[in-house]
């Protein structure tokens, strides 16, 4: 029997919501839970996921070379060393010719959901050129904000971008919360939830171990964190289909 994956869009509207952090860490839950994942960063000339997944050494192609049959998606997504059935297709430092389109970038997604369970596409910030190539083809999208105004302004704002998905297929985190810092500004998960309109997947924790796995090029998954680790954990369990309490912020 074919194979026939998601393909999810992590967005955000602006820089510094920790969205790569979150498509690593939900992307390791699930290939540990034994799906098999693809990670594939859309960030051209600035990607990080590759740092992130501590995986920085080992891609040599990436997803334009592909989109445009210069080699295969086998010989492009690089498996994890310590995460059996986690794979990443890295974005191209520069754009070689004119830029991948729509129309190939979707071609690709579905050899994609042919040969993995999960694919998370992770956009650059913003609303431009990475985040159309993430979301032309994606069958459900993360728009992940953090608690503060200006963020939950802009998670409104791509919201208002991805009118086209119907209901049921986008879905809000709250990341990097700080419970005293909430408690500050007067804020709750709930007026998250209603600035941005979407349903919530997840809340996630500030985690200060973070840092210092991507400096050793560590899954946050595979360390001692008890703490951003378990919200990706429930994250991935909500996506296949679970159903799992939200995590308390303490």
């Amino acid at each position: 029997m074919e194979r026939r994956g998601q393909c999810i869009a992590v967005v955000s509207g602006k820089g510094g919501t920790g969205k790569t952090s979150l498509a690593a860490g939900v992307g390791a839950a699930l290939a540990l839970s034994g799906s098999r994942v693809l990670c594939l960063d859309c960030d051209v000339g600035l990607r990080n996921l590759d740092l992130t997944l501590g995986l920085s050494d080992r891609t040599l192609m990436d997803f334009s070379d592909v989109a445009r049959g210069r080699c295969s998606l086998d010989m492009a997504a690089v498996e994890h060393p310590k995460v059996p059935g986690l794979f990443l297709l890295t974005a191209p430092v520069r754009m070689r010719g004119s830029p991948v389109t729509a129309e190939q970038m979707a071609q690709l997604l579905r050899e994609v959901r042919t040969r993995y369970d999960f694919c998370l596409l992770d956009a650059p910030a913003g609303l431009g050129y990475g985040f159309q190539l993430a979301t032309c083809d994606a069958d459900r999208c993360i728009v992940v904000t953090t608690a503060d105004a200006t963020s939950l302004r802009d998670a409104q704002h791509t919201v208002v971008e991805l009118a086209r998905f119907p209901a049921g297929t986008l879905h809000l985190v709250v990341n990097r919360v700080r419970k005293k810092l909430l408690r500050h500004m007067h804020a709750t998960i709930d007026d998250a939830i209603d600035r941005a309109g979407l349903p919530l997947l997840g809340v996630v924790p500030e985690d200060d171990a973070l840092p210092l796995c991507v400096n050793q090029g560590l899954p946050l998954l595979l360390a001692e964190s008890q703490s951003a680790a378990i919200a990706y954990r429930n994250i991935a369990k909500r996506l296949r289909g679970e159903r799992v309490p939200l995590l308390r912020i303490r």
